[in-house]
């Protein structure tokens, strides 16, 4: 192993840097059973062929018809949308309706096909949200890690190019959270090449930083202030490289990898009101 390889090894192994990451996930579990149980929700709702290609929907009763598509992380190999439910009741108490997707996992699939899967979910929901009392000028996209580059990856989709019965600008604005923007660095990565298979070029290709935003539609970003150099510097790229539509960042100085995404949950946070503050929620 390399210098580098050791270097960036450590940087971007997330759960070795949170001692304490399974509580997250175990709590984040227990939470989203809940949500799921008492809420009304549509689940497993199918946008495309594939076994992972499904949507959640939690309908909000109230508001302006505003919906969030949420994509969860986990290393594009991990984790699944039924983790992520509790982010629900945060939301739809707020007046905005939440869509969770799910897709299939590396190794069984690539991550330029798990972006393909993206394209068809959020084709599907801007067909679909007004079944659900969603309207098609309110759709937003966020994700968190591996969620944080797929949100990212849709704000450079031509949508009228994969389908020419949707608009330029299906989403009206996108958060990156603890996102991953130029994958390059993943290839040294001893513990995550054995399942994403990356090389210079598949990595480029799907490295938003490296492709032209298809939207003025805005996008803010977000990472913890105790997460890892590498995951501070890819949120500064994302910016620097998109200065022409990242809107703003939202500080969260005191979260880790994991803890960020509670911010998403709670009303009261920094996270939730900028993500308020991009849809235009907050006036």
């Amino acid at each position: 192993m390399t210098e580098d390889d050791a270097f960036f090894s450590r940087e971007y192994n997330n759960r070795a840097l949170v001692p304490d990451h399974a509580q997250y996930f175990a709590r984040w579990e227990e939470r989203s059973a809940s949500a799921r149980n008492t809420m009304i929700c549509y689940l497993d709702r199918r946008y495309g062929d594939a076994p992972g290609e499904t949507v959640d929907i939690f309908p909000a009763r109230k508001g302006d018809g505003s919906c969030m598509m949420f994509i969860h992380g986990g290393y594009w190999r991990s984790l699944d949308k039924r983790d992520f439910s509790y982010l629900a009741p945060a939301w739809v108490d707020a007046g905005v309706s939440l869509a969770v997707v799910n897709y299939d996992l590396c190794p069984q699939v690539t991550i330029e096909e798990i972006v393909r899967q993206m394209l068809r979910a959020s084709r599907w929901l801007w067909l679909h949200c007004e079944d659900y009392g969603m309207d098609q000028d309110r759709l937003y996209v966020s994700g968190h890690s591996a969620g944080g580059h797929l949100a990212a990856m849709l704000m450079c989709a031509l949508w009228p190019v994969f389908d020419p019965g949707l608009p330029k600008d299906l989403f009206k604005g996108g958060l990156a959270i603890s996102g991953v923007y130029d994958l390059r660095p993943l290839q040294h990565c001893d513990f995550l090449q054995p399942d994403l298979r990356l090389d210079e070029e598949s990595a480029l290709m799907v490295s938003p930083a490296y492709l032209p935003p298809a939207t003025r539609a805005p996008v803010a970003t977000c990472v913890g202030g105790r997460e890892s150099s590498e995951f501070r510097r890819q949120n500064t790229l994302l910016a620097k490289r998109w200065r022409s539509i990242v809107n703003f960042d939202i500080p969260m100085p005191q979260a880790n990898h994991f803890s960020v995404m509670d911010g998403l949950a709670d009303q009261s946070s920094a996270l939730f009101s900028g993500a308020r503050r991009l849809m235009k929620l907050d006036r």
